[in-house]
């Protein structure tokens, strides 16, 4: 992992010539110009998927969204790219897959000298809609994009030439369990998952690994072994992002003191609190505030 420079952090799509990409769009709403000449399928809206695509993008390639509304699914197909993770670049590469969540910076790019295929779908969650990216769905694993790639082209190739709703439906169901699968993982182990739901409720009380552990009914070394497994964070990171994705979405709403939104997320220390949000969103708590309150 590398830590992102705070000059990184600004609204950015950066594609060279040679960048390709295969979407498929809801809607005509959004004029950028690499979406605007992919077919329409509005069969996508039914499951608040915004686009979904394909993509081979040699360096340049650069991606910053400070503002989504939506989670985003990517999954790495070859060569390798950067995808910002919890306030660091992480290494992407083939057989794995990221999920971001809604209301936090999304950025990746292709390092210089290299390719990076990959392909993603792109949701826009509704006010008060549960996001795909929960609190206990993992932000990187191991995924197998292949198949997925292939239903995505399946889509394109259907809304490109055919339009016709109910094979284009097919491909979006296959496309969206796909992504499902991997918010909530087969097979995920309930007491990890029903500890940090409770987390998620009680993030103004101050947890402790051994309290974390004792909730799943697991050692401690099990729960961070089980954490980094499921969730590919450990218990601390995991804490501290459910944490400032909350402060973030109290910022937002631009109602509230900072020292009250330390006290909300845990923190005592307004600074402690400060510096931790400023290092993981890029921006310090006032300047995301103001950000937001400018959107």
């Amino acid at each position: 992992m590398t830590v992102i420079d705070r000059k990184e952090l600004v609204e950015t799509d950066i594609r060279g010539e040679k960048c390709e990409t295969w979407a498929i769009r809801a809607d005509g709403s959004d004029q950028r110009a690499w979406l605007s000449i992919s077919p329409i399928c509005e069969q996508l809206s039914q499951y608040h998927i915004s686009h979904a695509g394909v993509a081979s993008m040699p360096a340049p390639f650069r991606i910053v969204r400070t503002n989504l509304a939506g989670s985003y699914f990517l999954a790495s197909l070859a060569g390798e790219g950067r995808v910002l993770v919890d306030g660091k670049w992480v290494h992407s590469r083939p057989g794995h897959a990221f999920l971001l969540p809604p209301k936090t910076m999304h950025a990746f790019y292709t390092p210089a000298g290299k390719r990076w295929e990959f392909c993603w779908v792109r949701y826009q969650e509704a006010v008060g809609q549960v996001p795909i990216a929960r609190a206990n769905s993992p932000v990187v694993a191991r995924f197998d994009g292949r198949a997925l790639e292939h239903a995505i082209r399946g889509l394109y190739q259907e809304s490109l030439a055919f339009d016709v709703a109910p094979y284009q439906d097919h491909w979006i169901r296959i496309i969206h369990n796909y992504v499902l699968r991997f918010a909530a993982p087969v097979g995920v182990d309930a007491r990890l998952w029903r500890t940090w739901e409770k987390v998620a409720s009680q993030l103004d009380y101050s947890w402790t690994i051994a309290e974390l552990a004792k909730e799943s009914f697991l050692s401690e070394k099990q729960f961070q072994r089980l954490c980094r497994m499921e969730l590919g964070r450990s218990p601390q990171q995991q804490l501290m992002w459910l944490r400032m994705r909350r402060a973030a979405e109290l910022l937002a709403e631009g109602d509230r003191k900072i020292n009250s939104i330390a006290n909300a997320v845990g923190y005592q220390n307004p600074f402690v609190f400060s510096s931790t949000f400023k290092r993981m969103m890029g921006w310090s708590p006032s300047e995301y505030a103001k950000m937001k309150a400018n959107k």
